[in-house]
């Protein structure tokens, strides 16, 4: 609910965010025109350029407006200092990479601290036009729920956690069917709803009991429609279902699926090979072409064995498929049965170093390239952990839905590496089943930057 809303909070903040860099930059090139020789023209350019396209990405990358936290003065002021410390880190980098050391210091130092102060004037901002328009007559919203049962008290507890001023003014239901204390009162019986909800100006009336359990219900709806009062139910699936489901139509026939997939979609799919093609395509032209006969070298040079690690991983259905690795490990017995850990004796020097780096991953774009794998997906186990693990955590198959990736929303979000205890197993598939439910192709590339990202700050689980 509200969805519609906290996207155009995100947008408008978005920009709000972006005219305050913008506004402060250019005052304070105005300000400190004078210590700005006329030649630097276009190295202001590209710092201005940089500047934005680093505000944009690492508040995407940290997902700073989110949903969840763009109604809450507190959660999105932290994430927004997360994202400006980020974005201070970045722009200083680039002004070392690039040798840009002839920008004044001045000018540089007074536009992070005064866009630093923007920042928060517009979290302040948020904080007076939220408490503003929360209580505004056509934003907020009076309920009735009919019927009291668990599904009527769950839908209370949710509507109470809404962004917007919800008032809930009761339960409308027959006395002989009450046999607790209700958190709201009992307002009427079903028999006097509409004429209730006239009086009390209610703008939302929702049913928790189906017209199959009370043909009255058609009546109510009718009535409410006469009266311009928005009747919504909430079907009892729990006779044959007892999970959420997500419906969709096949032309007017609802069909319940246990979960969204939207790469269930063909175009989607395409999309995302496309997406897999194009950057495995880089990485193995730009970057594998010439690392592989360097890393190759470096490996026969301090241990026996093959340059690649081939091992049997479960692919997309369960499949399956030879991964492969640069060899971090000296070659042993169990190498198909026992995962890496903290001070394995297995790895070598520059094995060690690889993995840290997560360069040992990099031939998998051939695993992309031959469609074995995808860039972002749940990452492939060794068989015989799929086959434990599938006994011992319920919906672990589901992740099998997809196929493998090189990185993924777990390993972005700290689970990477060794899985010492059956709760970060879950943890990881908890992650993998919320991706498979919400792909986009921006959370493909947000997931990609922040992988990145992450290897350049260093992950205490790379090892």
């Amino acid at each position: 609910m509200n969805k519609n809303l906290s996207n155009l909070i995100r947008i408008v903040f978005l920009l709000l965010d972006l005219l305050a860099l913008n506004t402060v930059y250019f005052s304070c090139k105005f300000f400190f025109r004078n210590y700005i020789a006329d030649d630097l023209f276009m190295q202001y350019t590209y710092l201005w350029m940089a500047c934005n396209i680093v505000w944009l990405v690492v508040s995407w990358g940290n997902n700073t407006y989110r949903n969840s936290d763009i109604f809450s003065f507190e959660k999105f002021s932290k994430n927004t200092m997360h994202a400006y410390g980020y974005f201070l880190g970045l722009i200083t980098l680039y002004l070392f990479m690039y040798k840009q050391f002839e920008v004044s210091r001045i000018f540089f130092v007074c536009m992070l601290v005064s866009f630093g102060l923007g920042l928060m004037t517009n979290r302040i901002i948020h904080l007076g036009l939220y408490h503003y328009f929360k209580n505004k007559a056509y934003i907020a919203r009076k309920v009735l729920i009919i019927g009291y049962n668990q599904r009527a008290q769950k839908l209370a507890e949710y509507l109470e956690q809404q962004p917007i001023n919800t008032e809930i003014l009761g339960f409308c239901e027959d006395e002989s069917n009450i046999h607790e204390l209700t958190h709201y009162p009992i307002i009427t019986d079903r028999k006097n709803i509409i004429a209730i909800s006239l009086k009390e100006q209610v703008t939302e009336i929702f049913s928790t009991i189906s017209p199959e359990e009370d043909k009255y219900i058609y009546t109510l709806m009718n009535q409410a429609d006469q009266a311009c009062i928005r009747f919504k139910i909430l079907p009892n699936l729990d006779h044959f279902i007892r999970r959420p489901v997500h419906i969709e139509y096949i032309d007017d026939m609802p069909v319940l699926s246990p979960r969204n997939e939207p790469l269930d979609d063909v175009g989607n799919r395409i999309k995302k090979r496309f997406f897999d093609l194009a950057v495995s395509s880089f990485a193995i032209i730009f970057i594998l072409s010439w690392l592989v006969p360097l890393i190759a070298l470096l490996i026969k040079l301090e241990s026996r064995g093959p340059v690649f690690f081939v091992q049997k991983r479960n692919g997309k259905d369960g499949k399956p498929f030879n991964c492969l690795k640069f060899r971090s490990m000296r070659v042993s017995a169990d190498a198909d049965a026992r995962q890496a850990s903290k001070g394995d004796e297995r790895i070598t020097r520059l094995g060690r170093f690889m993995r840290k780096t997560s360069i040992d991953e990099l031939p998998q774009f051939f695993n992309v390239l031959m469609s074995d794998m995808s860039v972002v997906g749940p990452r492939p186990h060794m068989l015989k952990h799929t086959q434990d693990y599938s006994r011992l955590i319920n919906q672990f198959m589901i992740r099998h839905f997809l196929k493998p990736g090189i990185t993924g929303w777990a390993q972005v979000n700290g689970f990477r590496g060794e899985t010492k205890t059956l709760e970060d197993m879950a943890n990881r598939v908890t992650y993998d089943i919320w991706y498979l439910e919400n792909w986009s192709l921006w959370l493909d590339a947000r997931i990609v930057f922040m992988t990145v990202f992450n290897i350049f700050r260093g992950e205490k689980n790379a090892f």
